[in-house]
């Protein structure tokens, strides 16, 4: 206890996590402090190129294993099977509906690459490196959980879902997934010569660009919070907080089958503990329009988020440490 109770308080004092309470207590003071919109999509830009290229150099060095192909395996069934518990939970705890239940659970089983990019930060702050493949990992975890949110609609709603014409497109060539993907693929092809090209640019500056993010997502999130503070009944807000340990439970245990190292398996469950606030509210817009944006958006970025990146990633990392004796 004492070891994630330090772990969680050196994160508190980092600077990524200090810039996002900035932003979070700035939107709550109602500052007008902003991050231009162009700025905003270039730091993701910049982030989903530099964990994909990494990522790919990563592979190009270690080689394709029997272990990648099964991690990807995993992260296709943890993606479908996660909303399925999620959905359950919402319908106990919660008076919301089918079809909204149905979408926040998709936001569960999809992954946010954001909190996985701090998690690749906290990890390797703690000297502990991971296997590259985790990019094709959390990229393939985005779509199998959309499936199954219309897989539950058509089981418990009174009228199924139609697949619209432009929801495959939208769930396979949403841009950050092309971005993670392309990058994660010209870093395996170039490998370390690659890198040493372009390290200046992928690596120094990382850190620095991460904070600024983190200081939009916290301007961001406080906003929606302060907005939508109507839907957070007590029994939204529980499921918030409790589902990302759930979902990092179901990590722990498939890192470990899989024998990943600790960062792998660290990164394996933040991926399971996280929930998409780009990629699923795009598809959910096409697939169910009925469904209250506010009701997932409120829960995936103002609840979940923070709580990953403050207590849940600091957690994370104590239990596979313990777990796997590192």
């Amino acid at each position: 206890m004492d070891g994630i109770l330090a772990l969680a308080a050196g994160n508190l004092l980092s600077p990524i996590i200090l810039f996002f309470a900035l932003g979070l207590l700035a939107s709550f003071a109602r500052s007008d402090l902003s991050i231009p919109e162009a700025i905003a999509k270039g730091m993701s830009i910049y982030l989903l190129v530099s964990i994909g290229f990494k990522g790919g150099v990563s592979v190009s060095d270690h080689g394709i294993d029997s272990t990648l192909l099964l991690s990807l395996l995993a992260g296709l069934i943890l993606s479908f099977t996660i909303p399925l518990i999620a959905f359950a939970l919402l319908r106990t705890m919660t008076r919301l509906d089918v079809t909204d239940a149905a979408a926040v659970a998709a936001h569960y089983g999809s992954i946010s690459i954001v909190t996985f990019v701090a998690a690749t930060s906290v990890i390797g702050s703690a000297g502990l490196s991971s296997e590259g493949y985790m990019v094709a990992v959390a990229a393939v975890m985005e779509a199998p959980a959309i499936l199954s949110a219309l897989w539950l609609i058509a089981r418990y709603g009174k009228t199924g879902p139609e697949m619209e014409e432009g929801l495959m497109r939208e769930i396979l060539l949403n841009g950050s997934i092309v971005l993670l993907v392309g990058s994660f693929l010209i870093g395996w092809i170039t490998g370390a010569e690659g890198m040493d090209k372009i390290a200046p640019f992928i690596v120094a500056p990382f850190q620095g660009v991460l904070c600024l993010f983190l200081l939009d997502m916290g301007l961001v999130a406080g906003r929606g919070l302060r907005e939508a503070r109507s839907v957070l009944t007590p029994g939204v807000f529980l499921f918030g907080v409790i589902m990302p340990p759930i979902g990092a439970s179901l990590g722990l245990v498939a890192g470990l089958l899989l024998g990943l190292s600790t960062g792998g398996v660290v990164l394996f469950m933040t991926l399971c503990a996280s929930a998409s606030y780009i990629a699923v509210p795009a598809a959910m817009r096409v697939a169910l329009p009925e469904a209250n944006p506010s009701v997932y958006l409120t829960l995936s970025l103002g609840v979940t988020f923070p709580f990953n990146l403050t207590l849940g990633i600091p957690l994370y990392l104590a239990v596979a440490s313990l777990v796997t004796g590192a």
